[in-house]
């Protein structure tokens, strides 16, 4: 996408934005259905994903698991932004890699110790760009990637997530 067709969609929206603030706020909705097992089916907008126990918790593999899934979301989100902000910036980004990988520790989700955190430990997120973007474009790429990057963002600021159960 060219830096003018970019700036030509999100241009209104900006201002639309700035002249009403309370318009820029969305609520975004994912939607499971308990399922057979140990398993619950997530619509994704595009087709049913299947998510269920990663095989280091007994699951045989044949379903998703949630903590690859959000890496998948770390990494469609990241690939997203840097696309949309090398555009904006005019740097030609002609293909590439991203890629995630989170550690964790499965004594934690699995109770065996209860001094081990459930959940990643450590996630990094990477880049193998093609491009002639020298330097200090890259780092001014990674800055605002980062500054932007909606999902990194939210792992990284930790929002209020409330939970509740009704039956």
């Amino acid at each position: 996408m060219a830096e003018s067709a970019l700036t030509a969609i999100q241009g209104p929206l900006k201002q639309h934005y700035r002249e009403e603030p309370g318009a820029a706020r969305v609520t975004l909705r994912a939607t499971g259905q308990l399922g057979e097992g140990v398993s619950c089916s997530v619509e994704t907008g595009r087709a049913i994903a299947i998510a269920g126990l990663h095989p280091a918790t007994g699951g045989d593999g044949t379903q998703l698991c949630s903590g690859d899934m959000l890496l998948e979301a770390l990494v469609a989100c990241a690939g997203v932004t840097l696309r949309a902000v090398a555009t904006a910036l005019g740097l030609e980004v002609r293909g590439g890699t991203v890629r995630a990988e989170g550690d964790l520790d499965f004594r934690g989700t699995l109770a065996v110790d209860k001094g081990v955190p459930v959940g990643f430990t450590d996630i990094r997120l990477s880049f193998e760009l093609d491009t002639d973007a020298d330097a200090e474009q890259l780092a001014t790429l990674q800055r605002l990637t980062e500054r932007y990057c909606v999902v990194l963002q939210t792992i990284t600021t930790s929002p209020r997530c409330t939970m509740t159960l009704t039956s």
